[in-house]
């Protein structure tokens, strides 16, 4: 699974994605039974160039691309099937504590997703979701480069404006085994003002949380912010051959929404990326990179439409 290089900035064709949150399939009314609601998104993400602490600096840009099917069983049930397809190109400079080596250069991240909702009854919905993700620098097969696990979770809508439930992500990340918690909330506190989850729960983090409030004319602010760390093989040819690279950070973020019509939305997104952490690991579990990072900016921008 290869990507070419000449497709390093570029969207990658993917198909089906969770980028629904899991709030949103706990909601008061479901869909008619045998409706299909298929929604594509598409994102594009900058870290402008920050400073590590043990000296360097390092910027890098994402470029993915979704789609989710979701199907309604019956009025008490829905599946969804999702792929993926992602990419990030990183840059360094005068790297310091590795051999002024670069430690990674471009990831690519095809991933395959289920999800299953159900409601136990009028209030309690249950959903379990296992995922499958390749997430590996390029050069890199399938062999070693899996992330697998499920997403489970069970919310009680306590009224048309409120539902709260707990999820557990658990996930096999390349060789390590990381559990995350989270909340799943929305809740429309009124007419403007509302709390919910911004991102959708993964192998790298769960949903977090976000607070909008709706202006005039199709147009929202929010803000938030997630715990995102991910873990991906290294290359045979890369200094520290067939080891890991992991990068972990908390994007604390804003948010600027459109509606552009009733079924596709654009956001602009400027983010903080604080608490960052970059390592690499040798296959014999030695860490001859580890580094902290000072806060690095992020401009992002995504296009979601549902039809």
């Amino acid at each position: 699974m290869k990507i070419p290089m000449k497709y390093k900035l570029l969207f990658v064709v993917g198909l089906m994605s969770t980028s629904t949150t899991y709030a949103q399939n706990f909601g008061p009314q479901s869909p008619p039974v045998g409706s299909v609601i298929t929604s594509v998104n598409v994102n594009a993400i900058n870290q402008f160039n920050t400073n590590t602490t043990s000296g360097g600096s390092f910027n890098w840009q994402d470029a993915n691309i979704s789609l989710n099917n979701r199907y309604q069983i019956d009025a008490n049930s829905s599946i969804g099937l999702s792929l993926r397809d992602g990419y990030q190109n990183w840059s360094w400079s005068n790297i310091s504590g590795y051999g002024t080596q670069t430690p990674w250069k471009g990831i690519q991240s095809p991933g395959i997703g289920l999800s299953y909702f159900q409601k136990l009854d009028a209030d309690w919905t249950a959903g379990f979701a296992p995922i499958v993700d390749w997430v590996a620098e390029n050069g890199v097969g399938t062999a070693g480069a899996a992330t697998y696990g499920a997403i489970g979770s069970a919310a009680k809508r306590y009224s048309n404006d409120l539902t709260i439930g707990l999820g557990t992500g658990v996930f096999r990340q390349v060789d390590k085994t990381k559990v995350f918690p989270f909340l799943l909330i929305n809740w429309k506190i009124n007419e403007k003002w509302t709390l919910n989850n911004p991102l959708p729960a993964g192998p790298s983090g769960g949903a977090g949380l976000e607070l909008s409030y709706a202006l005039a004319n199709k147009w929202k602010i929010a803000g938030g912010a997630a715990y995102r760390s991910y873990r991906f093989r290294l290359s045979n040819s890369n200094y520290t051959p067939n080891g890991i690279g992991q990068n972990s950070f908390i994007p604390v973020f804003t948010r600027l929404s459109y509606a552009i019509d009733r079924g596709t939305s654009a956001d602009l997104y400027l983010a903080a990326n604080v608490g960052g952490k970059l390592s690499v690991t040798d296959v014999n579990g030695a860490t001859p990179y580890s580094t902290n990072y000072q806060t690095g900016l992020a401009l992002a921008f995504s296009v979601t439409t549902r039809f």
